[in-house]
């Protein structure tokens, strides 16, 4: 009877075992399409992101993944110049805040979240211009999403956060412009991550802009000889109209 019993068990083990792989596999699958980076893996991972969220939508991971992902195929779309790709940052910018305020929502002391709401803002916001963006009231949380993530991790990314909060105030239009908190964020970003390309074109184009052009010259210079060709192109575009 205890054999029997103890067999009983571990079937039943086993058959719930079944289900909860069946479970996770979705997200499993979609975090290994994701990784590979290019922007045909990334946009094949948005279905399975999206079925690990409908699978369980009090998932954190689920959500944030999901927006990360929304936000990536989008941003990959921009920097490639792929047909349609203000639309496609509008689609997909504003799909990604969706999932990353249910991230938010469910775990707010967590950086994913925070991160990629404001970078899904961003996103949606090479879309539609940012002066719509700010007719439709996304400066608060976007900025508040930023330095919440900044709080919580600001190395996360590769100094994801100081970077975009850096960015975030180079880019508002007047009067919302503000080129000394832009640089206080960027410069810090770039003493942590002197080497990478997006920094340097970022923090190289506020020099330029607060006409430290000669300081912007080393960086635009690093930039050009790096590994990412998008920076590195514009990198050269800012030397040549120097």
């Amino acid at each position: 009877m205890k054999k029997i019993f103890l067999y009983v068990l571990i079937c039943m083990f086993l058959f719930s075992f079944h289900f909860v792989s069946m479970a996770v596999d979705p997200l499993i699958e979609a975090d290994a399409l994701f990784e590979k980076g290019d922007i045909g893996s990334i946009l094949e991972s948005i279905p399975l992101y999206i079925k690990a969220v409908e699978a369980d939508p009090d998932s954190y991971e689920a959500n944030w993944k999901c927006a990360r992902a929304h936000r990536e195929y989008a941003d990959h779309a921009l920097e490639g110049e792929h047909e349609g790709w203000k639309d496609l940052c509008k689609e997909y910018g504003k799909k990604g805040m969706g999932y990353a305020e249910k991230a938010k929502e469910i775990e707010p002391e967590k950086v994913e979240g925070q991160y990629y709401y404001g970078l899904s803002a961003a996103t949606y916001s090479d879309g539609v211009s940012i002066l719509k963006a700010l007719k439709e009231g996304l400066k608060g949380s976007t900025q508040d999403a930023f330095y919440k993530a900044y709080d919580i991790d600001k190395m996360y990314d590769i100094g994801g956060p100081m970077l975009a909060i850096g960015r975030f105030w180079h880019q508002l239009p007047f009067p919302f412009k503000n080129k000394n908190r832009a640089e206080k964020f960027l410069e810090e970003h770039h003493k942590y991550f002197p080497d990478d390309p997006e920094g340097l074109v970022y923090y190289a184009e506020l020099l330029i802009d607060s006409r430290k052009k000669k300081e912007a010259i080393p960086l635009l210079e690093k930039a050009i000889a790096g590994d990412e060709p998008y920076y590195s192109k514009w990198a050269q575009r800012l030397l040549d109209d120097l």
